[in-house]
């Protein structure tokens, strides 16, 4: 806790700047929040995606969005078109009579209703997810953890989101999923830390709240910085060698839990000391009915 005012300072920058790039930038949201048809396709030979546009710019797709996929010979195009469920097969008959020697691996189509809806559910589902976990936290330990808990998991979300809105990576449901993941994985680090707080302010005899919850992290910190590295070994695993499908998914869990990690340490513990954290919180008090019976 010695540096807690710098990390409490670096967090809201951090958070600030997130919130800003969410702000001007935006989400760049994949085609299960926004609708439209995507067609994953695979070429005989390494194909100039500049000539590809303009084939689909000629053939009546002109917002098609043509992007490298994995492999040099694979391609991925975006249409923004609703109701069109066929899209794909016109886009791959397209290319096809125009010369390129491809073959068509998926085709995908979402409505804008379907889109739309999945959109406000995932909003609605991580509201939910963060409400939950306040109750808990309340019911488990004391409602001045559940405050601490959960500004560092819209911490954690926050970055993540702020991290995808610079650099314009696609947030679809996989990404929406990791995110979901990242508050269980942060919350389950918040109560091991706060769990030890808890046990220590009633067996330390000391009114120094800072001490206390010093001791408890160092006494929790091999244990939180074991778990965070072999599961961050294997979410780099996935990252490097998991493919385009999954790449997302495993950026936002290693982005995640590498935030979450800080926060469950550098957040929850420096927000309970901002609300005067002390022993008597913490003690369970006294019926009246048992002091009026004593001697």
């Amino acid at each position: 806790m010695g540096p807690r005012k710098i990390t409490g300072g670096l967090s809201l920058l951090v958070v600030f700047a997130s919130v800003l790039l969410l702000f001007f930038n935006g989400l760049s949201f994949g085609l299960d929040f926004t609708g439209g048809s995507l067609v994953e396709l695979q070429f005989f030979e390494e194909p100039n995606l500049e000539v590809i546009r303009s084939t689909l710019v000629t053939a009546g797709f002109p917002d098609a969005v043509v992007q490298a996929f994995g492999a040099p010979t694979d391609v991925v195009i975006r249409l923004a078109q609703d109701n069109a469920p066929k899209a794909g097969d016109a886009v791959f008959s397209a290319l096809q009579g125009a010369g390129f020697e491809l073959e068509l691996l998926r085709s995908e189509f979402v409505g804008s209703a379907v889109g739309e809806e999945l959109r406000e559910q995932g909003g609605l589902g991580l509201l939910l997810a963060l409400g939950i976990v306040m109750l808990y936290v309340t019911f488990r330990f004391q409602f001045k953890f559940s405050i601490g808990a959960v500004v560092a998991l819209v911490h954690d979300v926050l970055i993540v989101l702020g991290v995808f809105a610079l650099f314009g990576l696609n947030f679809d449901l996989t990404v929406l999923a990791a995110i979901l993941a990242v508050i269980g994985y942060s919350l389950n680090d918040s109560i091991v830390v706060s769990d030890r707080i808890r046990e220590n302010f009633r067996i330390m005899r000391t009114d120094d709240s800072a001490h206390v919850i010093n001791c408890s992290i160092n006494q929790t910190l091999s244990r939180t910085i074991a778990t965070s590295m072999t599961t961050l070994l294997v979410l780099v695993a996935l990252l490097i060698f998991g493919g385009e499908l999954i790449y997302h998914f495993s950026l936002a869990l290693t982005v995640g839990v590498a935030v979450g990690t800080y926060s469950s340490i550098y957040v929850s513990s420096n927000l309970l000391l901002l609300m005067n954290i002390s022993r008597d919180d913490l003690l369970t008090p006294e019926k009246e009915d048992d002091l009026d019976d004593r001697p």
